[in-house]
């Protein structure tokens, strides 16, 4: 009999987290839940835990401790609390995979525990990559744990790398343009956070959701992308793709494309992540290429989506200036979403914080951490 596959999904009460059980859900024999973690939705967290059977639980935000304990108190569930106990779970004998969820920064030194502890990392969160890039790979590659993309895009990627020993001559990610792809740029200034809210194509957490309608979402899967397949920033390319049909694409040496398609599902990059290198049949949508007629692409306008210049301009310049630009950006994202700012405002933010952080060129861990800390305090600054 196969041996279970044992699983700690942190932030499993978000979009990614919830799918990723639906897909233990449908394979019992293959996967068992060790620990959940949330930041502060314990109603749902508890409810998983009793639901999966999971050994321990994580509420990121102590507030929110005692009512977890107490609605727990009757199950042999133990319940932990705060950032630090993020990091010490990971670190179990017990767990072979951690399912990284959580959305944003705080992602980054849960992934780098897992990594230095030989897990294999199931990675739905691209900022660890895009703050310290780097030293991620490098402590993949040094511990024998490997990564496994769950975003669509570099999922895509992976896939169609499988297989093949030919160089890379160009990655090409798919954006489907956001929900504001057709929208006049004069009036990106009185969108609302309902209206950047409404994707087109993808059902995605309010912070990533954004992200897309600015575009910046699409930024940080560039700046992942290199650090993912190893590649300079001049072999990235980005184009828009409304029907979000080709998840991404992959041009050789020889010229020759390879692409991957498929419909708007996580679920597919999700149970890939878990189960390479093999398939299992997946219940949902196929495509019907008759019904579908044609497929549209076109290069992106970065008048309207500087947030995606400046993602390729950190590229390039490297050093903590991914990090720079997150923590810019998580601090403008969730302004624009409590009503302070304008949507138009989020990529003048980053900006301006860019300009403002000192660039080191060989940042260590701690340094990515004070450039954190000190672009949120300028980003603050400004809005």
């Amino acid at each position: 009999m196969e041996q279970k596959q044992r699983l700690a999904i942190l932030g499993s009460t978000g979009s990614i987290g919830t799918q990723t059980l639906d897909i233990v859900a449908a394979h019992p024999n293959l996967f068992e839940v060790v620990t959940l973690t949330a930041h502060r939705h314990w109603e749902a967290l508890a409810d998983q835990a009793i639901r999966f059977q999971a050994d321990s639980v994580v509420i990121a935000d102590k507030t929110y401790y005692p009512p977890l304990k107490k609605a727990l108190a009757d199950h042999p569930i133990k319940v932990y609390a705060g950032e630090e106990a993020l990091h010490q779970v990971v670190r179990a004998d017990s767990i072979d995979t951690v399912v990284m969820a959580l959305v944003g920064y705080s992602g980054l030194f849960p992934t780098v525990e897992a990594l230095r502890h030989g897990k294999k990392v199931a990675l739905a969160n691209k900022e660890c990559l895009v703050v310290a890039g780097g030293m991620v790979m490098e402590l993949s590659a040094r511990h024998n744990a490997p990564i496994l993309p769950v975003d669509s895009e570099h999922s895509a990627i992976f896939q169609c790398l499988v297989g093949e020993h030919s160089p890379i001559d160009k990655l090409i990610l798919t954006a489907s343009g956001g929900p504001f792809l057709h929208r006049p740029f004069e009036e990106l200034d009185s969108v609302t956070p309902a209206d950047a809210l409404a994707h087109p194509c993808w059902d995605m957490g309010a912070k990533v959701t954004i992200d897309s309608a600015s575009l910046m979402n699409k930024g940080f899967e560039v700046i992942e992308a290199r650090w993912l397949f190893d590649v300079r920033p001049d072999q990235i390319e980005v184009v828009i793709h409304p029907g979000s049909y080709i998840h991404s694409m992959v041009q050789f040496a020889d010229g020759a494309i390879k692409a991957q398609l498929g419909t708007p599902d996580m679920h597919l990059p999700i149970q890939y992540a878990l189960t390479f290198p093999r398939r299992l049949p997946l219940p949902g949508q196929r495509i019907d290429f008759g019904a579908l007629g044609h497929m549209e692409f076109f290069k992106p306008d970065l008048r309207r989506s500087p947030n995606l210049k400046l993602a390729f301009e950190c590229l390039k310049r490297g050093g903590n200036t991914g990090a720079t630009l997150n923590a810019a950006n998580e601090v403008a994202v969730e302004a624009f979403l409590n009503g302070q700012i304008r949507f138009t405002d989020i990529p003048r933010i980053n900006r301006q914080t860019l300009e403002k952080i000192p660039i080191l060129e060989h940042p260590t861990l701690d340094e990515c951490r004070e450039t954190d800390t000190e672009a949120r305090a300028f980003a603050r600054s400004l809005l």
